[in-house]
Formats: structure tokens, sequence, C-alpha cells
């Protein structure tokens, strides 16, 4: 009895253990995008600056070429959506780990109960014998 227990709660660890690499990579990955989007802003803001007139160079490998403000614009704009559309997802998947983690820690905490239930009732049991 006691030694199926130690399985289901060392089974029940395990996951919580595996829940908990899931949420910490999954908050790395929100600073990460976190950190993208703010560098957007910041090239947003930077050619929102500009005037038609002004040249624009992107970084292509080591070779910087010419490119249309209102072309540049609108890739940032793309990036920008396509990040906060991850960082939505990223939040949803965080808060779904969290869920997760909650309900291991009680199924942790049930048989964690249980085990020392059994425990004294395997002393008793013995300590009668």
């Amino acid at each position: 009895m006691v030694e199926e227990i130690q399985k289901k709660l060392q089974n029940e660890v395990d996951k919580l253990r595996q829940v908990q690499k899931d949420y910490s990579k999954a908050i790395n990955k929100r600073q990460q995008l976190d950190g993208q989007l703010n560098e957007n802003i910041a090239v947003k803001k930077e050619l929102d600056l500009l005037k038609q007139d002004n040249d624009v160079f992107k970084l292509i490998g080591p070779v910087l070429v010419k490119q249309d403000l209102d072309e540049a614009k609108q890739n940032v704009t793309k990036r920008m959506d396509y990040i906060t559309a991850e960082l939505k997802r990223m939040e949803e998947l965080i808060a779904t780990l969290d869920k997760k983690m909650d309900t291991h820690r009680e199924a942790l905490e049930k048989i964690q109960q249980t085990f020392q239930q059994a425990q004294i009732k395997a002393s008793l049991s013995q300590q009668k014998a």
C-alpha cells in the first residue's frame, strides 16, 4: 500500500516538474517577445519621424540595402502585429500551464496526505505485532 502511494507521489512530482519546465520556457519566450516588440516600437517611432524623401536602409546580412520608407513602415507594423499575436498566444499558454501546476499541486497534497495516513497505519500495525 505505502509503495503504491509512493509511486503515485513520484509520478505526480514528475508531472509537476515537467509542467514547471514548460512554464519556465513560456515565460522566457514571452520576455523575448516583449523585448522584440519594444525594439520594433522604437523603430516605428524613428521611422515616423522621417520625411518621405529621407533614405532608409535595411541590413541584409553584411549589406545595407536601400528600402522605400512606406515599405519599411509596413514591414515593421506587420512584425509588430505578429509579435503581438505571439505574445497573446504565450499569455494563454502561461495561464493554461498555471492552472495545470495548481491541479498537480492539489493532487500532490492529497497523495501526501494519503501517504502520511498509510505510514501512520503501517507503524501502528507494526507496534501491535
